[in-house]
């Protein structure tokens, strides 16, 4: 009996048909297509029962969504906004070398397949410009025309828990237990006491092709980070999404569950998502020899860092984590190894790099990084000049404040002018209408908070 026998297509579309064909060609029984990033919905085929229709045509149309009652529901529930009409006309553009490869390499489940990330992009071979992984790659493309290509390193945080996830919805996601009872931050013999979930997936990215670096408990109870080897942005963002999913499936498959939430709870450390970025020319570091251009690198995102907050903070929790003494940045400030700072210069030579605080575990990556990169670039254009580095507690300083509310963000989205020139309208409208839904939708709804606070003063 094969050991995986199922395949998941993700890409923010219904396409995915030469993703599909080459999956079934490689023997595997299930393909799941998945329609948004989030795996919040999907649907499961048998693979002999679409080799026939796509061996003759690599289109796929509405087999998952056929509904224009359901295409006007997201509109209005998820807040997808590049036009209901035509969601269903989608593919997902991957090499065939790149699927076989990948279908490979989801070790750490019998029943899990591999994750197949593409670009998603209209039927006339168009992009969808929305599209994470296209954001992203338009960013990129920019920056090769200037010689440039960014490399960054994603460090993404989170809580182990003792409970399942069914246990935990069953909960309500209340009262949770973390892994370990005490705070495991250069604990060594705690770590270990979450070692065999850790192994499996160190040795399950590994698998996957990923270079693992480290893992370390971090400064909560339960909470636990794993590094990776740094890369150029496009294939980081990928590797961030792979593990990210794929640690989420090896929690399960070992009775436990694990979240990277901004802040779970009010009285817990968030769970942050740093990252790292530099520029190569020629494969080589730039910063290493050019402090102008680092200067501008790092001016440009402190510049467009508050425009730019939705893509960095993208829930209405993520503002949660943004607290005073928390380790969570509330100013645009930038330090040399200052951990209190939005924005920490930290390496020297080839390893000289600005590690954007700003971003917690809810992030997206590809929209984060194109953030970061198209923030970068406008300072280079621009010729921006950072301000004086800033000595001491970032938290008691007087320096520009990060946005504290979704609704502050955008707010300033709304007021800028720097993300459209860079994105352009469609992008910007579109993350405008998810944001703006996001925020009406936690409006309707009453908090554990109000019922706390109100239900005996009412």
């Amino acid at each position: 009996m094969r050991d995986r026998a199922r395949a998941v297509v993700i890409g923010g579309g219904v396409g995915g048909c030469a993703v599909l064909y080459w999956l079934a060609r490689l023997g595997w029984d299930d393909v799941v297509l998945v329609e948004r990033a989030e795996l919040t919905s999907g649907s499961t085929f048998h693979s002999a029962g679409l080799v026939g229709q796509l061996r003759s045509s690599l289109s796929l149309t509405r087999m998952m969504m056929s509904s224009v009652d359901l295409y006007r529901s997201l509109e209005s529930e998820v807040g997808l906004a590049t036009g209901w009409r035509e969601v269903g006309s989608l593919r997902l553009a991957s090499s065939e070398e790149r699927v076989e490869e990948i279908a490979r390499q989801a070790g750490w489940a019998k029943t899990f397949g591999p994750l197949v990330l593409g670009d998603v992009g209209w039927h006339d071979g168009s992009p969808v410009e929305p599209s994470p992984r296209q954001v992203l790659r338009a960013q990129l493309e920019r920056a090769e025309k200037l010689g440039l290509t960014p490399m960054a390193g994603s460090e993404l945080e989170f809580y182990l828990l003792q409970e399942t996830f069914a246990e935990a919805h069953a909960k309500g996601y209340a009262s949770l237990t973390p892994s370990v009872p005490y705070i495991l931050d250069c604990h060594v013999l705690a770590t270990t006491y979450d070692e065999p979930l850790l192994r499996a997936i160190r040795n399950g990215m590994h698998t996957a092709g990923i270079r693992v670096e480290t893992s370390k408990g971090e400064a909560w109870p339960g909470q636990q980070e794993i590094n990776f080897r740094y890369a150029d942005a496009l294939v980081m963002a990928d590797n961030h999404v792979i593990y990210k999913n794929g640690s989420k499936e090896i929690a399960f498959l070992h009775g436990q569950s694990l979240t990277s939430m901004a802040k779970p709870f009010e009285d817990w450390i968030g769970n942050s998502c740093h990252i790292h970025s530099s520029l190569q020319r020629d494969g080589q570091a730039v910063f290493a020899e050019d402090d102008a251009l680092f200067g501008q690198w790092l001016a440009g995102q402190i510049a467009c860092a508050k425009e730019l907050a939705v893509f960095f903070a993208p829930t209405i929790n993520s503002y949660k984590r943004y607290a005073a003494g928390s380790w969570a940045p509330t100013t645009l400030a930038w330090g040399y190894d200052n951990r209190t700072c939005g924005f920490r210069v930290v390496g020297h030579g080839v390893a000289k790099r600005v590690e954007t605080r700003i971003p917690g575990g809810d992030v997206n990556p590809y929209l984060a990084l194109a953030a970061m990169i198209a923030s970068g670039l406008h300072g280079i254009e621009a010729r921006l000049e950072a301000p004086p580095p800033l000595e001491g507690n970032a938290y008691e300083s007087d320096a520009e404040r990060f946005p504290s509310t979704m609704r502050e963000a955008v707010a300033a989205l709304e007021d800028g002018a720097m993300a459209r020139a860079a994105f352009g309208d469609q992008v910007v409208d579109h993350y405008l209408n998810y944001a703006r839904t996001e925020q009406a939708i936690f409006d309707r709804f009453v908090t554990d908070w109000e019922r706390k606070r109100y239900f005996e003063r009412g």
